[in-house]
């Protein structure tokens, strides 16, 4: 499950179906909102109090479909677990708009750069120390440039923050990512 709360959730609430045999060999589609995904599983909310069975297929409105199981259920609240594991990058986009990916570019890149400033390195120490170049840095400060989960995990334990805290903490207020 560590995996599962680690993996860099991403803030959507867009439609989809849950899709499950009831039992009786019936498929029962049941509406829900996809609070957010991240690369191993997806938060829902349903919109009824329907029961879901332990596995379940995920619609998304791209028709990306993902077979999923329940990893924890609080009312109406599902957490899922994708049943392969992870998601491929394609998927990934599948579940997100551009517009949306854009947005948490952002957020992490200001996330990163409050924390790089809290900590008093500069753009060309930090890029020094993950092996990448100053332009990178900025780049991805700037949301225009993907920080690989392998870099973020570095920049976490070198800014002596938390990874969560980069990936999907609060945006700092000086950043519209909106």
């Amino acid at each position: 499950m560590s995996d599962h709360r680690a993996a860099a959730r991403r803030h959507t609430l867009r439609t989809g179906l849950v899709e499950f045999d009831n039992g009786a060999g019936s498929i029962v589609s049941v509406p829900c909102t996809i609070r957010d995904v991240s690369a191993t599983g997806a938060r829902l909310a349903l919109n009824s109090s329907a029961w879901v069975a332990d596995a379940f297929t995920l619609v998304f409105s791209s028709g990306l479909r993902k077979g999923c199981r329940v990893a924890w259920r609080k009312e109406r609240l599902i957490g899922s677990a994708f049943a392969d594991g992870y998601a491929s990058p394609d998927e990934q986009a599948a579940m997100m708009t551009a517009d949306e990916q854009a947005r948490h570019r952002l957020g992490i890149g200001a996330r990163v750069k409050a924390a790089r400033e809290t900590r008093g390195y500069t753009r060309a120490q930090l890029a020094e120390r993950i092996g990448v170049t100053p332009a990178f840095v900025g780049q991805a400060e700037q949301g225009e440039a993907d920080i690989p989960l392998y870099q973020l995990m570095h920049i976490a334990d070198l800014l002596m923050v938390g990874l969560d805290g980069l990936v999907a903490g609060p945006v700092p207020e000086e950043v519209d990512a909106g």
